[in-house]
């Protein structure tokens, strides 16, 4: 076994390798950018050391910084993560010829899997499912469109080298195929250094399923089960599971079979994942395997009671596997939401900065620790509160993973830890999560990779939220209330005969939009419990809530909940199950008082391009005095690896821009001024 090993990467996956090493009593190494000189994994490490600047192609993809960390260190094995260098071929034969063992499959392995073209041809030898396709790499837009509808409409447009749905497009007609290829092409290089392209059928109503597979260098291989990925946007996976809801036993045994064949094919050692698309029938093809790690194999770990990373570590160190396919078992059903640097309400944009708040849930299950009886709640994350969130690399923050009897217990586990994951400084994605959960058709288990293309056409706005009782956050907010106005009333000091008087009837303001708040009252009485009456219907709250705190915990008739409040001036801001609401809450006379004061609207900004996220202003272009039409691109901002192109959203003209190529964007700092 290794006595010290080298982890090249970053955030929370780093994190995780950190802890395998530790409860197996092995030295950890952490390299780290500038951007990551404070970072939790450097922390957690024996030892760490820096491979360079902050953008991941002068550090974190710079192999021979990572190989001469390794040698400095005298780490005798490098292990990649996912991202970055993971499957990179190269890579993991150099760090085999520099005398050092890749955590992870050989790199033969990696060649054969990591061309999407070659692993295709390769899966049909292994007589594995593929999809109906050209397999080679295609010259041209109209060599594509041609090939396009010789397949048949809708096909998919990947590039060989692409990964995480970057150099992917759906195109439905040629226009579609002509800039999906060109666009394909330009990301692929961009993202991965090959601008190779192949085309394939489109599965329509697809489900994204894959098998955990595992292999040793003295031929064992086994499958530990599926994992459901199919809650997908814009190609990346946004909630993972653990069984599928939706495939029966002999389809999960004849994948899984297939899994292992295609791994034997390529003499794989180490973890890996066999993808397959699979079609409403339960028809499945192979779709792409990925050597290494992923970034939702916590579900897996949950429902088998497996430590994967030790395992790769010990296949690495040349221990055969301890079980065989028999002994692998699968109890109840795990869930793991991706909690994302990101705003669901203005696009899902990227959002940089400081971690001004950073609670997760309370958890009762850990990563490379035994899986309690009972299941739990488990967060990896690579972030402490006071963090920054950088723009340099992906956007996410943390992982929550709940694991329950059954998907009905599983899916309550994750809504509750949802309610209790407090984040604040940057917007996250933890309301959406929440609407997800909370959606009838997913609850059913009905749903493919359009699911959030479906039911959220115009992104996620907060009427999306499906909550069983909106009623019990306004009765929330006039009980919470209730609480300040009872430690108001006990301070000492107060004037004899003008202490604070407390009334039993209030109105609880709900803010709407432009000024139309809608009045709400309420009746609230205090005996031990707070009993607030809402339209005849009675909400009595019980817990030891602390005053300062996000996060508040209790029960409402006799049901435990979990829910945010936050004071912000006079207003209440409840939020519960993906719900918010900001509220004022008023006696009845000030409330009569309050609809007579005059609405102040936003500044006008229609006449501006905005930055919609902190970034680089990558490019702008337009000039002065230049007509634009609607739809027409006028800047490029990079943020968090992703190039995004802001649009005119009408004709207009450019009369001034405001902010210079190269320059670094604010949110809302304005970009053009329009005549």
């Amino acid at each position: 076994m290794f006595n010290k090993i080298l982890i090249a990467n970053r955030g929370e996956i780093a994190c995780r390798v950190i802890k395998t090493a530790k409860k197996m009593g092995i030295a950890t190494v952490a390299v780290y950018s500038e951007a990551d000189r404070d970072a939790l994994h450097v922390e957690l490490a024996d030892e760490s050391v820096w491979i360079g600047a902050a953008p991941s192609r002068e550090s974190y993809l710079v192999a021979d910084r990572i190989i001469a960390a390794a040698k400095q260190t005298g780490a005798e094995a490098i292990h990649p993560g996912y991202g970055f260098l993971s499957e990179n071929e190269a890579f993991a034969r150099r760090v085999e010829e520099e005398g050092l063992v890749f955590i992870g499959p050989k790199h033969a392995s990696i060649a054969a899997m990591g061309d999407k073209i070659a692993s295709k041809k390769l899966a049909a030898q292994a007589r594995v499912s593929t999809i109906p396709g050209w397999n080679e790499a295609i010259d041209s837009a109209e060599q594509a469109v041609k090939i396009a509808r010789d397949i048949g409409y809708p096909v998919m447009i990947k590039a060989t080298a692409g990964g995480g749905g970057k150099g992917l497009r759906v195109a439905f007609d040629d226009k579609q195929t002509h800039e999906g290829y060109i666009s394909c092409r330009n990301e692929a290089r961009a993202s991965f250094g090959d601008d190779r392209v192949f085309i394939e059928k489109f599965v329509e109503q697809p489900r994204h399923i894959e098998i955990q597979v595992l292999g040793d260098a003295h031929g064992n291989l086994v499958h530990l089960h599926e994992r459901e990925c199919s809650i997908q946007r814009r190609h990346q996976k946004v909630i993972e599971e653990a069984p599928s809801p939706f495939i029966s036993d002999a389809t999960r045994k004849a994948m899984g079979e297939q899994a292992v064949a295609l791994a034997r094919a390529v003499g794989y050692q180490s973890a890996g994942t066999v993808e397959f698309v699979v079609g409403r029938d339960q028809s499945f093809y192979f779709l792409e395997m990925n050597t290494r790690l992923q970034v939702e194999h916590p579900v897996t770990e949950c429902i088998t009671g497996l430590d994967l990373v030790e395992l790769m570590i010990r296949v690495a160190a040349g221990e055969p596997l301890p079980f065989t396919q028999a002994d692998i078992k699968r109890d109840g059903w795990a869930i793991e939401c991706r909690i994302n640097a990101e705003d669901p309400l203005r696009g899902f944009l990227p959002s940089t900065g400081r971690l001004v708040r950073f609670q997760p849930p309370a958890t009762s299950m850990q990563a490379a620790q035994p899986m309690p009886s009972g299941g739990g709640v488990r967060v990896d994350t690579g972030f402490e509160e006071g963090g920054e969130i950088p723009m340099h690399y992906d956007s996410m923050i943390a992982k929550l993973v709940v694991h329950g009897r059954d998907r009905i217990d599983a899916i309550r586990r994750m809504r509750e830890a949802l309610n209790a994951f407090v984040i604040r400084g940057i917007h996250a994605n933890v309301d959406f999560q929440s609407a997800l959960l909370a959606h009838p058709e997913f609850v059913a288990g009905r749903f493919d990779t359009g699911f959030i293309a479906k039911h959220f056409p115009e992104g996620f706005r907060a009427g999306d939220v499906t909550h069983g009782d909106p009623d019990f956050l306004v009765a929330l907010a006039a009980a919470v209330h209730r609480r300040y106005l009872a430690r108001a009333a006990s301070l000492g000091g107060q004037m004899p005969g003008h202490g604070l008087r407390i009334d039993d009837d209030h109105v609880v303001l709900v803010r709407g939009p432009k000024g139309q708040d809608v009045h709400r009252p309420v009746h609230v009485e205090a005996n031990g419990a707070l009993t607030v009456t809402l339209d005849g219907r009675r909400y009595v709250f019980d817990g030891d809530w602390k005053f300062g705190t996000i996060r508040i915990e209790g029960s409402c008739n006799d049901e435990p909940f979990v829910a945010q409040v936050e004071r912000r001036g006079l207003e209440l801001r409840i939020g519960h199950h993906g719900l918010s609401l900001d509220a004022l809450v008023l006696t009845p006379r000030a409330a009569e008082l309050h609809q007579l004061m005059p609405y102040k609207p936003p500044p006008d900004t229609s006449k501006l391009l905005l930055a919609p996220m902190p970034g680089l202003l990558a490019n702008v272009l337009v000039k002065p005095g230049q007509t634009v039409l609607a739809g027409e691109k006028l800047a490029v901002v990079e943020a968090m690896k992703m190039e995004n192109i802001l649009t005119a959203m009408q004709d207009a003209t450019v009369a001034e821009v405001l902010a210079a190529t190269g320059e670094s964007l604010a949110v809302d700092q304005p970009i053009l001024r329009f005549a």
